[in-house]
């Protein structure tokens, strides 16, 4: 898979058990741990896809 592949690509995740954790964290302004889910790492990427810039034709 390259930056060039369709962002319409879908990869299947296989998790043994409904809602499993990711198993990492990050620490708050506060101080606290949260827990990284899987919605803020898709949210995340579709954020970076946003702003993805497509490289200029090589002649």
């Amino acid at each position: 898979m390259s930056l060039q592949n369709s962002s319409e690509d879908k990869i299947q995740v296989i998790r043994t058990q409904p809602d499993q954790s990711l198993g990492c964290s990050i620490i708050d302004a506060d101080g606290r741990e949260v827990p990284i889910t899987e919605d803020m790492i898709q949210k995340a990427c579709s954020e970076l896809e946003k702003r993805l810039v497509k490289p200029a034709e090589q002649e």
